[in-house]
């Protein structure tokens, strides 16, 4: 006797990943494992720095109680806190910035959308940085506010 015919015993992948929309030729460079590295290290940092950044805002003295105009002129007046204020935001947003540029690679369909995605993603970035640093280094502490 014969055997009966299995019409289904191939489990291949679904065709979608057989053949990806859009294939690409492999970088020369290591950019993307730079900055697979870059985020690993800069949350590390940024976890660090949040933590004592939400630690000395909320939990000494007074907690936000405290914080005020008086509070941030004689904080910002030390080049150690502007320049763990400034670490803060670069790590930040080059952190997150990071992040979504992946996210735009991962989901954006056409090679259009994704150029424009960043292009938006690189100009906020940027005006975000250069606003925060010039806040950051040109604060003036002598400065009253209604006066």
């Amino acid at each position: 006797m014969s055997e009966a015919k299995v019409l289904a015993t191939s489990y291949d992948r679904p065709a979608s990943l057989d053949s990806p929309r859009s294939p690409r030729r492999q970088a020369k460079n290591n950019f993307e494992l730079y900055a697979w590295l870059f985020m690993r290290l800069s949350g590390l940092a940024l976890i660090i720095l949040v933590l004592g950044h939400l630690f000395i805002m909320l939990m000494v003295d007074e907690g936000v109680h405290r914080i005020n105009f008086a509070f941030v002129a004689g904080r910002w007046s030390s080049p150690f806190w502007q320049l763990w204020d400034l670490s803060m935001l670069w790590l930040a947003m080059l952190h997150g910035g990071n992040g979504l540029r992946t996210v735009i690679a991962d989901y954006s369909r056409k090679d259009s959308t994704r150029f424009w995605l960043n292009v938006v993603l690189a100009v906020a970035m940027i005006l975000i940085l250069v606003t925060g640093t010039y806040v950051i280094f040109t604060f003036d502490p002598t400065f009253i506010p209604g006066s």
